[in-house]
């Protein structure tokens, strides 16, 4: 499988709140819970309201849409990173996985990963 990075840089925010969800016209990722409403964003997409977010994160994808039947495709790149001491911010859609990686670590994942037998689309 390949993974691919999806350029910018990102942050992770969250709000405890009530709060709309708004259409950023960018790679966004809103996620509401009992609890909270978090939101993966390009950092420069950051809305001013935010409770609490953090910034410098890197993001790369698992390319190509992935049937429900695959088993442990995050948990192989989780593990590889892991053992790195790398560690990452995943989302998963309908088609894919989302990896994020603190900005100083994005260069050594993926020479880990790629060590480990995964390629990076150019």
């Amino acid at each position: 499988m390949l993974l691919e990075w999806i350029s910018g840089d990102f942050s992770i925010a969250k709000w405890t709140t009530k709060r709309k969800i708004e259409d950023l016209d960018q790679f966004s990722f809103w996620s509401r819970t009992d609890k909270e409403l978090s939101l993966v964003c390009p950092t420069n997409k950051l809305p001013n309201d935010v409770e609490m977010n953090e910034d410098g994160w890197k993001l790369f994808r698992v390319s190509g849409k992935m049937e429900f039947s695959l088993v442990g495709i995050l948990s192989q790149i989780s593990g590889c990173l892991a053992k790195q001491k790398i560690s990452i911010f995943a989302i998963s859609t309908y088609d894919t996985d989302y990896i994020l990686i603190k900005e100083i670590n994005a260069k050594l994942a993926q020479e880990v990963l790629e060590s480990e037998g995964w390629d990076f689309v150019e």
